[in-house]
């Protein structure tokens, strides 16, 4: 079971005018963030609004971008359901689409216990034997936390080799490491996290901001495995604003927003997400303009 990697990008989805996903800008866009540092494109998490996608749109994006990458990256496809049986049916499909991995979100809505979320994620895992599959710990979008000894336990089957975690806590972190082996990765499931759980034993960042600033953030990861602690730092705390910006409303909906000024027609957001305030159209003007003269000088 291979690395994903340091950079991994929770890709947006593209929509048309007409509300209807863009394959072809899905297609352009992958490439784009490959050359711009990202190492897996992460595709129909939630970035990429898969709660209001279908799931035949989720395989036709799964199809098309990782065509589209052939094997200049890796592609996981967020295959996760409240469903075990329908999650186990999309990460098959996902599989059968030649895939490199699945990312399997904690159930959401129905809050199982602990056992529950165990046995959730195993049987999925043992349906899809052959696929690496990352667990995505995020409570404040499902309502449950994974806890570090569940995850543990979880690390011991042979293709769940990491975990997404976006629970917001250093010490939960720091548990799981304590708990699972080396060759178990932890990512960072948020941007403004990741030099902080660098240092508690994470390796890389399932990230937002990377679809900006992909080059800064490898060049950040690189700097702390090289010992360069000042550098990391610096680069981090030149990010840092944009890393929040980029949640002061619910995601994707500043980073389209990010995008659509750049030049990337990747459309709107999917109700019952919807247009950004005036002041939040205002804070990331004014984030984006201050940090673009410092990336432009920043050695990568």
């Amino acid at each position: 079971m291979s690395s994903f990697g340091r950079v991994m990008t929770a890709m947006v989805t593209p929509f048309a005018e007409d509300g209807s996903v863009h394959y072809g800008m899905a297609e352009r866009l992958a490439v784009h963030l490959i050359e711009q540092g990202t190492d897996t494109l992460v595709v129909c998490g939630t970035t990429g609004e898969s709660p209001s996608l279908t799931w035949d749109e989720e395989y036709q994006l799964f199809q098309a971008v990782k065509q589209a990458v052939g094997s200049q990256a890796k592609v996981i496809g967020g295959t996760g359901s409240n469903s075990t049986q329908e999650a186990i049916s999309a990460t098959l499909k996902a599989a059968k689409l030649g895939l490199d991995g699945s990312l399997q979100v904690v159930p959401y809505y129905n809050k199982p216990p602990q056992e529950g979320l165990y046995e959730h994620f195993k049987a999925i895992a043992r349906a899809c034997p052959e696929l690496p599959i990352m667990l995505y710990n995020i409570p404040g979008r499902t309502g449950q936390n994974l806890l570090p000894e569940t995850v543990a336990r979880l690390a011991e089957i042979p293709n769940i080799v990491a975990v997404k975690e976006a629970s917001g806590s250093l010490d939960q972190v720091s548990q799981i490491r304590c708990l699972t082996s080396a060759e178990f990765k932890i990512y960072s499931g948020d941007d403004s996290l990741t030099l902080p759980m660098l240092s508690v034993g994470a390796v890389g960042v399932v990230s937002v901001a990377s679809h900006l600033v992909g080059k800064q953030l490898q060049r950040m990861i690189q700097a702390f495995e090289m010992g360069q602690i000042q550098i990391a730092a610096e680069i981090h705390l030149q990010l840092f604003d944009l890393f929040k910006a980029l949640f002061i409303t619910t995601n994707p909906i500043p980073i389209k927003l990010a995008l659509n000024w750049q030049g990337w027609d990747v459309g709107k957001t999917r109700l019952p997400l919807c247009e950004p305030a005036p002041q939040t159209v205002q804070k990331l003007e004014e984030v984006l303009g201050k940090l673009s003269d410092q990336v432009n000088g920043m050695s990568v």
